[in-house]
């Protein structure tokens, strides 16, 4: 499945960073594949970091990244978790595995994710998590804010889906931080319900 990427760098908080835009999405009606998301954590070596729980691992425990819990809050603890893992890849001399909108999305399954146990989104919450994160002093909201292209309210592919926005972040994240770290700002994180408040109300907005 093809895609457009157009790449933008937005502010949050102090810090910048790069994100692809317009990722593909799963096709509609295309149901997870868990089991096919078991194949793509030990092909892109996942399993590599994550074992199980008294096994000797460099990263979270297996258990505690498979459990239940909601895609949006999954794709939370991608973004906060991504910059430390970069930095341990690198060190050992790995590379950064790809993971498409297709592949995050059995992935998601595989780690025991469902959109059912996200709470839906508030979008003032959304709105105030927008100005909080600073993302207005680069971007634009309906051509109110930084000049930066494109326009948040622009309608995307990659708003449309946890896995679209997680495999979206998890693409373009490291480098995202390693500006931020250039730039001696700190790395922008999101607590609790904060990214999908924020998805939802920029989905909206993109109507």
């Amino acid at each position: 499945m093809g895609s457009r990427r157009i790449v933008a760098m937005l502010a949050i908080g102090t810090g910048a960073f790069v994100v692809a835009l317009g990722a593909a999405t799963p096709a509609i009606g295309q149901a997870s594949d868990p089991e096919m998301g078991r194949v793509i954590f030990i092909e892109k070596q996942c399993a590599r970091c994550h074992v199980p729980r008294g096994e000797r691992g460099v990263g979270p425990a297996l258990e505690t990244l498979r459990r239940p819990q909601g895609e949006m809050e999954l794709a939370g603890r991608l973004w906060n978790h991504v910059p430390g893992m970069a930095a341990a890849l690198t060190q050992n001399g790995f590379e950064w595995p790809r993971i498409s909108a297709r592949e995050m999305s059995d992935l998601m399954a595989y780690l025991l994710a469902d959109a059912a146990r996200d709470p839906a989104p508030d979008l003032y919450k959304g709105r105030v998590t927008l100005l909080r994160k600073g993302c207005l002093k680069c971007h634009s909201l309906r051509r109110e804010g930084g000049g930066v292209e494109p326009d948040l309210a622009a309608r995307r592919a990659d708003y449309q889906s946890a896995s679209a926005w997680a495999a979206t972040m998890w693409i373009h994240t490291p480098r995202m931080a390693s500006m931020a770290s250039d730039r001696g700002v700190a790395y922008p994180r999101f607590s609790g319900d904060e990214m999908g408040n924020l998805l939802g109300f920029l989905r909206g907005a993109a109507r």
